[in-house]
């Protein structure tokens, strides 16, 4: 075999995460697949759905799941390579802003370190007037490049603050003022999932914080975030992915589907799979009939279903299907999402104003720059890891034969 090309696998078998690797041959430039990566619409939608019946067929009971589950949970950390993640526990650093007094909440800016010098930041939305520990919820977002600064965020957050519970919206990396690296780069679903587990472990500092009621919802690539995180972190109590499950459509972005993990040399999975590793916990689909999860309520609800019926917990798993509706989430996914959260995560509707326990609008919609952790007053500090590269780097990943492409 050509030196380079062996090289190229092994390179390959270790990085696991890419696309294909690009290899300079002397026959000319040679592209070499990753066949444990499945991107975007893998399946068709028929073979989507012949694959779920194939792995029922590999399971019958919540012993024989929880060992598959056990391998799903484990090729997920791997493909991820969530070992080369710094062992860190506290270290924050919060930067934050002083409070606004909203109408029954308050805002803060926020940023909190990842790891030394590469910052998570968002917005705290904490309840006013609350007694005692407050439950708590993560809301990472899709794709849009200021998308925690547009109305539809900032009420979701706003109104379960007013329920009662202290939210964390924070920014996809490389959008909004996450903008250290690129969106696009090769580990950026290993660096997602990681943000998201250290805002929970932030808010788990919280003394304000009840960290048995903890929730986490997003919808499209935050849904992708929202069951990614439930699936390997048991601390997500409950937990509501919105317009993204699907048996067929593994993720459209390179932080969702590429890094390996829905196949091995041992197993093949599907995001329905992950989804429901989050079983026996609360677990809410909210799904449209416009996009990959037009048949959730007959195809990835019903396997689901099976998984929670063999824990005995069937009640704790429901769909919303809204077939007339888009890829969004808009209020009739964000009022289902309300009443899950009020049922499973002790949050209440009697401190919503006015007489539709369900209306919005007492929240004030602000501006970015009202919202933006660092300004002209506030600068991000210059000893900070900037550009792709140099935090690969940091973290030990080389990727000098790789090319990822969606």
């Amino acid at each position: 075999m050509n030196e380079k090309i062996l090289i190229s696998l092994l390179v390959l078998c270790f990085h696991g995460f890419s696309q294909q690797v690009k290899v300079q041959t002397e026959e000319g430039l040679i592209y070499m697949e990753n066949p444990d990566l499945c991107t975007g619409k893998h399946w068709t939608e028929a073979e989507g759905k012949q694959m779920l019946d194939t792995f029922s067929n590999q399971w019958n009971d919540q012993s024989s799941w929880e060992e598959r589950a056990d391998v799903i949970k484990k090729t997920i950390l791997k493909g991820i390579q969530w070992d080369k993640m710094p062992q860190i526990s506290g270290n924050f650093n919060p930067i934050i802003s002083p409070k606004k007094i909203m109408e029954g909440y308050s805002v803060e800016n926020i940023a909190i370190e990842s790891f030394p010098g590469f910052y998570i930041t968002g917005n705290l939305y904490r309840p006013l007037n609350s007694e005692g520990k407050s439950p708590a919820i993560l809301t990472p977002h899709g794709h849009l490049a200021d998308k925690r600064f547009t109305d539809y965020v900032q009420i979701r957050s706003a109104f379960m603050a007013r329920m009662g519970a202290v939210v964390f919206a924070y920014d996809m990396v490389g959008y909004g003022e996450s903008n250290q690296i690129n969106h696009k780069m090769p580990i950026a679903l290993l660096l997602q999932t990681w943000n998201s587990k250290r805002v929970l472990d932030f808010l788990t500092t919280l003394p304000e914080v009840d960290e048995e009621q903890i929730g986490m919802t997003g919808a499209s690539g935050g849904g992708t975030q929202t069951f990614i995180l439930t699936a390997i972190d048991p601390r997500i109590k409950v937990s509501i992915p919105v317009v993204q499950v699907s048996a067929h459509f593994f993720g459209g972005c390179v932080c969702e589907s590429g890094m390996p993990i829905h196949k091995s040399k041992f197993h093949q999975t599907n995001n329905v799979e992950i989804a429901a590793l989050a079983a026996p916990r609360p677990l809410l689909l909210i799904s449209d009939g416009d996009d990959w999860t037009r048949n959730v309520d007959k195809v990835e609800f019903p396997y689901i279903q099976k998984v929670y019926e063999a824990y005995g917990k069937a009640e704790n798993v429901e769909n919303v299907h809204l077939a007339l509706e888009k890829h969004d989430y808009g209020y009739s996914k964000r009022k289902a999402a309300y009443l899950f959260f009020e049922k499973h995560l002790g949050l209440s509707f009697k401190n919503i104003p006015g007489k539709d326990s369900l209306d919005e609008s007492f929240i004030k919609v602000l501006d970015r720059k009202d919202l933006e952790v660092f300004n002209r007053d506030n600068p991000r500090s210059d000893h900070v890891i900037a550009g792709d590269q140099s935090l690969m780097s940091y973290l030990n990943i080389k990727s000098s034969l790789i090319k990822t492409s969606f």
